[in-house]
This record gives structure tokens, C-alpha cells and sequence, in this order.
């Protein structure tokens, strides 16, 4: 029942070249940036990443990306990320964007044992239809594009509509982090963090979680676990500076507004 490994060596062990990843995260919050930098330093190659995200140039997924380690990218949301542009667009990398939720949803059939399900969105749309670029080639014309899905109609409170059957996700692993796990798996993520990183564990063959703080098993309220040990194979343990280094995606600030002379000794003139 103990699943801590005592190095990053360890906790990525039979990630190879090719390799299918799901990884947790938003943007650049709850991301396993311990792992990936693993990943990194152990030149796997051709790798497909599924991720809300491809992080940022330098930072998460992004490093993979930055030294062609990966090779397809299943996402919602790229726009951060110059050099994922650059590649795409180039006719370098395949991308299957998904709309967010449903990319959730994929994730959480895969974890669940479910193969595929229909939803609302997407539909009259390319998503449903196909023809959405995947791969470009080098002239920029498109070299694969998506394929037709299977529609059909229900009936919902008394009206006709579309749906489209989109399939589950399950990759070879899962990559999460957590704020507290205990040495049986058991997670719990903080805040924002419990985005995406529950439904990428749930969909990795061998789940591998890195977490802030490792407690003993009985330690943590069952009640406040997000998610339980049955869906985490393996456990590493951060330091105080690795789960510490966090970054934000994008800082954006107002400028200070200017203090006069007036309002400097007018304390009403400086609260309004």
C-alpha cells in the first residue's frame, strides 16, 4: 500500500519514447513541474501530451515542447505559448484542439471506465462536422484534419437537439500534483489547483503523483480527499523549494496612479 518512491528517477520509470501523458493542471497553476522536468532530463521523445495547456516557453509542458520532445498535443486552450504557435502552424507538431469541457469529460469517461458519450457541444459545428486542422505540412497546406464524428438526436425537455459522440481518454500515465497526499495515494489539491489534475489521474494507465506535503495514511479527513488512492500508482515526495517554485502564467497590472501635492494632504482626495 505504500507508494512513495524516494526519486524522480523512480516516479517516471516506463515513461519511453512515444508515450501518451495526461497531465493536470491549468495553465501554469497545479502543474507536476517536478515530473516534467524529469521527463525532460531523461530525453523522452514523441511524446502525446494531453493537458488543458502546453504551458508557457519556459516553464511546464512548454520545456517538452521548447526541445521537440512532443510529437501531439490533445488541448483546449494554446494561447499562451509562442513556440507551440510556431510549431503548429509549421507543419511540427499535431494538435487536437477540444473544446474545454469536453476535454474534462473525456478525461473523467476514460477514469471511468466509459468509451465514448454524447454532449451538446460542438454540435453544427467542425467539431462535429470535421475538417478542423490537425497537422499542417511545410507549404501550409493542411496534411491531416479532423475526422467526421457520429451525431444523433435527443429529445431534451420537449426539443429536437444534436449531439455528438465524443471518445474517452486514457493515456499510458497520468501526472498530477497535489498540495497533501498520503503514502496510501489519497489526494487533496488546493483551490484552483483541483482543476484538471483529478480527471488526468483518473485517465493515466500508471498515475503518478507529486505532492507538497506527504502525510501518514489516517492523517487526512476522508471527507476532504479529492481523490482516492485507487487512482494513484505512485507517490513522490517534494522538497520545500520544489513545491515552493510556482510561476504565474501572466502578471498584469494597473499603473500607480500619480499622487499631487493636493491630493497628499488631502486624505479624502486620495480614498476617492
Amino acid at each position: 500500500m505504500d507508494k512513495v518512491v524516494s526519486s524522480t528517477a523512480e516516479a517516471i520509470d516506463g515513461i519511453v519514447d512515444g508515450a501518451s501523458l495526461a497531465v493536470g493542471g491549468f495553465g501554469l497553476c497545479g502543474i507536476p513541474s517536478v515530473l516534467i522536468r524529469a521527463i525532460h532530463d531523461a530525453g523522452v521523445r514523441d511524446l502525446e501530451a494531453i493537458s488543458n495547456n502546453c504551458g508557457v516557453d519556459d516553464w511546464g509542458l512548454g520545456i517538452l515542447l521548447r526541445d521537440r520532445r512532443i510529437r501531439r498535443m490533445v488541448s483546449s486552450y494554446v494561447g499562451e505559448n509562442k513556440e507551440f504557435e510556431r510549431q503548429y502552424l509549421g507543419g511540427e507538431l499535431e494538435v487536437e484542439l477540444t473544446p474545454q469541457g469536453t476535454l474534462a469529460e473525456r478525461l473523467r469517461a476514460g477514469g471511468s471506465g466509459i468509451p465514448a458519450f454524447y454532449t451538446v457541444t460542438g454540435a453544427g459545428t467542425q467539431v462535429a462536422e470535421g475538417g478542423l486542422p490537425w497537422l499542417y505540412a511545410a507549404d501550409g497546406t493542411v496534411a491531416k484534419s479532423s475526422p467526421r464524428k457520429e451525431t444523433k438526436v435527443f429529445e431534451v425537455d420537449g426539443v429536437q437537439k444534436e449531439f455528438v459522440l465524443e471518445r474517452a481518454i486514457v493515456a499510458d500515465f497520468g501526472l498530477v500534483r497535489a498540495w497533501k497526499g498520503d503514502r496510501h495515494g489519497n489526494l487533496v489539491f488546493d483551490q484552483s489547483a483541483r482543476n484538471f489534475n483529478p480527471l488526468a489521474a483518473m485517465a493515466g494507465r500508471v498515475t503518478v503523483a507529486e505532492v507538497e506535503q506527504l502525510v501518514e495514511p489516517g492523517e487526512l479527513d476522508p471527507d476532504q480527499v479529492h481523490l482516492p488512492g485507487i487512482y494513484v500508482h505512485r507517490v513522490l515526495p517534494l522538497t520545500a523549494e520544489q513545491a515552493a517554485e510556482k510561476r504565474i502564467e501572466r502578471r498584469t497590472v494597473r499603473p500607480r496612479p500619480s499622487v499631487t501635492s493636493t491630493d497628499a494632504t488631502n486624505p479624502t482626495a486620495q480614498e476617492a
